[in-house]
């Protein structure tokens, strides 16, 4: 019985020894405001502008590299408005949960 007890403090403290402390890192803030500058803005309706301008186009008398290069463009300037968007995306689980709260709220 002497014995077991020994080993198992000789287990403990050898795996005390060789543990390393561990510190938590420092956390910067980050800025969560989404400001939207005036040239922001003025780049976002240039960028919708040529959307709707593309949309009007009659197409049916382009040739086919000249769609390709429309299409191509279509999807340049999407993702360039996705990029500058930011947007609050609320997943089906967190709408739930709100749901659930106001009820119990109410």
């Amino acid at each position: 019985m002497k014995t077991i007890s020994k080993l198992r403090m000789a287990v403990v403290l050898a795996s005390l020894a060789c543990t390393t402390p561990t510190f938590a890192s420092t956390v910067v803030p980050v800025n969560s405001e989404i400001s939207h500058t005036p040239s922001e803005e003025a780049k976002t309706e240039v960028l919708l502008n040529r959307l709707n301008e593309i949309k009007a186009m009659d197409k049916s008398n382009l040739t086919r590299e000249e769609k390709k290069a429309l299409r191509k463009e279509v999807k340049e300037i999407k993702a360039t408005m996705k990029a500058t968007g930011g947007g609050v995306y609320l997943s089906v689980g967190a709408i739930i949960i709100i749901i659930l709260l106001l009820i119990l709220i109410l």
